[in-house]
């Protein structure tokens, strides 16, 4: 994985990670490329020195107290974002999703469900779609 630090037009900075360099050119050329904060598609990289493993970065800290926990908090609010400011469509997301792109209906972030070959389909049309993070497993207390 390749990770990129990417910027908008707005200046908001955020990170996008792509299997190889020529996934960031694709997608940035089928206009797939949005910013997490404004949603615009006017996204570009910086410049970044790269990422060198030391010693100190051989072990990745994934344990609950380290990494990972931060990960996952990072995802919980996405998620919780979306689910605030977003309409939920349920099993309508790709219609209404296309339907957006296609300038048919109001444009706005919406988020449902929708199936692998629903996505695909979207994808390979250039419509920018993607996963929501899974919510956060419930904490359940010992005694």
């Amino acid at each position: 994985m390749i990770r990129y630090a990417l910027s908008c037009a707005a200046g908001h900075d955020f990170e996008g990670w792509f299997s190889a360099s020529a996934d960031y050119d694709d997608q940035a050329a089928r206009g797939l490329l949005a910013c997490p904060v404004c949603d615009s598609q006017d996204v570009r990289k910086q410049i970044m020195a790269p990422a060198v493993a030391g010693a100190s970065k051989r072990d990745v800290d994934l344990s609950p107290t380290g990494g990972r926990a931060a990960m996952m908090e990072m995802m919980t609010q996405v998620r919780r974002h979306v689910e605030s400011h977003f309409d939920y469509v349920g099993p309508r997301f790709a219609a209404e999703a296309r339907s957006i792109h296609e300038g048919k209906s109001e444009e706005r972030g919406i988020y449902g469900e929708a199936t692998t070959a629903e996505v695909k389909a979207l994808v390979a049309d250039g419509v920018p779609v993607a996963p929501l993070p899974p919510e956060a497993p419930k904490k359940t207390q010992v005694n």
